[in-house]
């Protein structure tokens, strides 16, 4: 898994498109990486359904809950299935729609200066193994591209927006995933 810095892809997982984003404010910096969880229909995993909400196309007649959340416009930069698959939406180098009205550490809009990453799973499930593979070695290939994004700088969706949202939730290891960090990126390209 490689960026390229021209455009802000990723080489090396899946792309899947959204139209739902925008260019980050001129001058803003990509210092911080969010943490959340999804599923769609909520509780079910691989479905596809959450590929078609990030991308617009969700059949809001597929599902009840469907015909609440098909008119919102969300993205994620990233998406990592239960069994690892890393999809990618929106460039890094664009403002994806994942954190909504947020804060950290005193700055307003998270969006504008993060990238969200999804993991397919609820608050009260654990995460796979496979996910926590892929969200490290994910996260490492994003360290390496923006310096910024130090372990003091990796936040849950909960922490930037508590008491309206709660994702990835109490089942997520936070220990496991960022000791396996450092605040030195890796040199080698790994991969997933």
């Amino acid at each position: 898994m490689q960026i390229d810095t021209a455009n802000g892809w990723l080489r090396g997982v899946r792309h899947c498109p959204s139209t739902h984003f925008n260019a980050r404010p001129a001058g803003a910096d990509i210092s911080l990486l969010v943490i959340h969880n999804i599923s769609l229909p909520p509780g079910q995993f691989g479905t596809g359904c959450v590929q078609q909400f990030f991308s617009g196309t969700l059949d809001r007649d597929a599902h009840p809950y469907f015909a609440e959340i098909a008119e919102l416009r969300v993205s994620a930069h990233f998406l990592i299935e239960r069994d690892g698959t890393v999809t990618q939406f929106v460039s890094c180098h664009d403002r994806a729609w994942h954190a909504g009205q947020s804060c950290f550490e005193g700055r307003e809009n998270c969006n504008d200066f993060s990238l969200g990453i999804e993991l397919e799973g609820t608050d009260d499930q654990p995460f796979a193994d496979a996910q926590y593979a892929s969200l490290i070695a994910l996260t490492r290939v994003l360290q390496r591209a923006f310096p910024p994004i130090t372990r003091a700088r990796i936040t849950g969706h909960e922490h930037i927006a508590p008491g309206r949202k709660t994702d990835p939730g109490p089942c997520f290891d936070w220990a496991r995933y960022l000791d396996s960090l450092t605040d030195t990126a890796p040199t080698d390209e790994g991969g997933i």
